[in-house]
């Protein structure tokens, strides 16, 4: 199965790449989305800023064929962290715009949530699931690695699991084929691996 890796200038490519081919995938980058039509799926990476990831967007030219894919369900699509953000209409982070598949907005987390709190939210957290998808059974508390200060402000009908940092926040959302993560599940270990095994194996 070839996994497409998008090259928006990002991304954690090695550790990802690393990932896919140890659960069986074939990985490969596409620095553009020209050879879209020869994968079997897709991962939206993301570190850093989400108002140069959404310029990276329109200056490699992915906005418009992401939105295609996600239109026609055709290729599940994953994102991570930012690559999640990018998911969203908008971001407290500045001006940019996001592909507005999923309505929301990222905000950044208030100190003042709980005492001592720290942003960035960084390191490991636990992640509970209320219902079962192809990426969680229902009551999975697993444990998976977070570097980010803003999370995603959406309806609750788009969650798919959520962890809590001062408050709760999603930590998986997702809308048709598309799915979303805050967290990187390439430096997740076991976590990650068995996360991107169930993204290989989901039904298109």
């Amino acid at each position: 199965m070839t996994v497409g890796i998008a090259d928006l200038g990002i991304g954690n490519f090695a550790a990802m790449e690393k990932m896919v081919a140890q659960v069986g995938g074939n990985p490969r980058r596409l620095s553009t989305p020209n050879d879209i039509d020869l994968i079997d799926r897709l991962i939206l990476p993301g570190v850093g800023a989400f108002d140069y990831a959404a310029a990276q967007l329109d200056e490699r030219g992915w906005r418009e064929p992401l939105l295609t894919i996600f239109r026609e369900g055709s290729v599940p699509v994953l994102a991570v962290c930012v690559g999640m953000e990018l998911l969203l209409d908008a971001s407290d982070e500045g001006p940019g715009r996001g592909l507005g598949w999923i309505p929301g907005r990222c905000r950044r987390f208030d100190t003042n949530d709980a005492p001592g709190l720290k942003v960035p939210h960084m390191g490991w957290n636990e992640v509970s699931s209320a219902r079962s998808t192809p990426f969680f059974t229902a009551d999975t508390h697993d444990r998976f690695y977070f570097v980010h200060s803003y999370y995603a402000d959406v309806p609750q009908e788009y969650v798919l699991a959520t962890a809590t940092y001062g408050r709760p926040f999603p930590a998986a959302i997702a809308r048709g084929s598309v799915t979303g993560v805050q967290f990187h599940p390439e430096k997740s270990h076991r976590f990650g691996l068995r996360l991107i095994s169930n993204f290989l194996a989901a039904p298109c």
